[in-house]
C-alpha cells in the first residue's frame, strides 16, 4: 500500500505538481516587473539628475559690439558774423541835409547814403581858391621883376644883391602857390565828404541820425556813426575747436551749419582758416567758417550750431548699457568665450549715446558679450548661450 501511495503523489497529472509550476511562474512574473520597476526609476532619476544639471547652468544672450562710423560727428556752438562790417562816420563838419537808405536796405557799393551840408567849409573854400587867385598874381609880378634884375644885372644896372633878392622873392611866391594849391585841394576833399557813399555791396543795419542833425567830423568823443553797413554773403562763422579736436581740423574741411529755429535745415560752409594755435585760456583752437548766404536766409549774430565730419583714426566699438556691470573695481563686461565660460573684461568707456556707450579699449570687435547680465555673474562661470531663441551649451 505504501508503494502504491507514493506513486500516486508524485504522478505529474496529480493536481500538487501543477500548483509548483504557477508559483514558479508568479515569482518569475514578480521579478522580472520588480527589475523593470527597478530600472524606470533609475532612468526618470538619471533623467532628473540631467535636466537639474542643465537648469543649474543659466542660460543667455549675447551680441557683438557694433563698430562705430569712420568719421565722428563733432558739434560745437558757434555765431554767425558778417563777412565785412564797417561803420561809416563823416569826415567833415555841418547838418544832415538828406539821408537816401535805411535799415535793412540792400545797398551796392558806391550808393549814396546822405549828404550833409557844409556852409562853414563852402565858404572856406571860397576863400583859399580866392587865396590862391592873389598868390598867383603875385608870383606873376615876382617872375617878371626877377626876369628884369636879372637882365639888368648883366649889364652891371644893379648888385649881384640886389638881383638875388628878386630871385629869392618869385621862389617865395612859387612855394606860396604850392601851398594855396595844398589848401585848396584839402577843402574840395572835405567838401567831397558831403555826400556819403557805401564803400561795399551790403545791407544797412543802422541809421543813427535824421534830417537836420549837427555832424561832427571823425570818431573820437561824442561823434556817433551815422550809419553800419554788413556784407552778409557769405557769412563768417566762428568757433572754438576743443583742443582734443584740434588736430583734425584742416582748411577745405565742409562743415554744416544748423539753426534749430530754422526746423533742422542745414547749411553747408567750408572751413577756410584757423589761428593756428591753441588759445592758453579755453584750450581752443579758433576756426572760421565761410557759408555761403545768397538769399539771406542767415542773419549775422544769430546763435548756431556747427557740425564738422571729424575722421577717425582707430576702430571705435560701442555696447548697449545694459550689457555693463559696474563692480568697485570699475566698469566690466561678461565675455562668453570659446569653452562656454565667462570671462570679466574690464573696460574704458567713452561717450555716452543715451541706450548705449562707447568702449575706448578692452573689447574685441568678435567677442560676445552677454546683455543684462546678473549681478551674480562670476569670472569662470559656465553659461549656454541663447541661439535662435534655444539654449546652446
Amino acid at each position: 500500500m505504501s508503494h502504491a501511495s507514493e506513486n500516486k503523489t508524485s504522478s505529474p497529472g496529480q493536481p500538487g505538481a501543477k500548483h509548483g509550476r504557477l508559483a514558479l511562474i508568479l515569482l518569475v512574473l514578480l521579478a522580472l516587473a520588480g527589475g523593470l520597476a527597478i530600472s524606470r526609476r533609475f532612468s526618470e532619476k538619471q533623467v532628473l539628475a540631467r535636466e537639474t544639471e542643465k537648469l543649474a547652468v543659466p542660460t543667455v544672450g549675447v551680441i557683438k559690439p557694433a563698430a562705430e562710423p569712420g568719421n565722428e560727428e563733432l558739434t560745437l556752438p558757434a555765431q554767425l558774423q558778417p563777412y565785412v562790417e564797417s561803420a561809416i562816420y563823416s569826415r567833415t563838419n555841418g547838418y544832415l541835409q538828406r539821408w537816401y537808405k535805411d535799415i535793412g536796405s540792400q545797398v551796392k557799393k558806391g550808393d549814396l547814403l546822405a549828404e550833409i551840408e557844409t556852409p562853414e567849409v563852402d565858404q572856406e573854400l571860397a576863400q583859399a581858391k580866392a587865396t590862391r587867385q592873389q598868390i598867383e598874381a603875385q608870383l606873376q609880378l615876382a617872375r617878371s621883376t626877377a626876369e628884369r634884375w636879372a637882365n639888368l644885372r648883366r649889364t652891371d644896372s644893379v648888385s649881384q644883391q640886389e638881383a638875388d633878392q628878386q630871385a629869392s622873392a618869385y621862389t617865395q611866391a612859387q612855394a606860396n602857390l604850392a601851398a594855396a594849391n595844398a589848401n585848396v585841394k584839402r577843402l574840395e576833399q572835405l567838401e567831397s565828404f558831403k555826400r556819403i557813399y557805401a564803400p561795399f555791396s551790403g545791407v544797412l543795419t543802422k541809421r543813427n541820425v535824421d534830417v537836420g542833425a549837427l555832424i561832427n567830423a571823425g570818431s573820437t568823443g561824442q561823434n556817433r556813426e551815422l550809419f553800419d553797413i554788413a556784407q552778409v554773403d557769405p557769412l563768417r562763422v566762428f568757433v572754438s575747436v576743443p583742443q582734443a579736436n584740434a588736430a583734425s581740423i584742416r582748411r577745405g574741411m565742409p562743415a554744416d551749419i544748423e539753426l534749430r529755429e530754422m526746423d533742422g535745415q542745414k547749411f553747408s560752409g567750408k572751413v577756410v582758416r584757423t589761428a593756428d594755435v591753441i588759445d592758453p585760456g579755453t584750450r581752443t583752437l579758433l576756426t572760421e567758417i565761410d557759408v555761403p548766404n545768397p538769399k539771406n536766409h542767415l542773419m549775422p549774430g544769430a546763435y548756431a550750431q556747427v557740425h564738422f565730419a571729424v575722421p577717425v583714426q582707430t576702430v571705435r566699438l560701442s555696447v548697449p548699457v545694459n550689457a555693463l556691470l559696474f563692480r568697485g573695481e570699475g566698469p566690466r563686461v561678461g565675455v562668453v568665450g570659446s569653452d562656454g565660460k565667462v570671462h570679466l573684461k574690464a573696460i574704458s568707456i567713452g561717450r555716452d549715446f543715451g541706450t548705449k556707450v562707447e568702449v575706448l579699449n578692452g573689447l574685441d570687435p568678435n567677442d560676445r558679450i552677454i546683455v543684462n547680465p546678473a549681478d551674480s555673474l562670476a569670472e569662470g562661470q559656465q553659461v549656454s548661450v541663447k541661439s535662435g531663441g534655444q539654449p546652446q551649451s
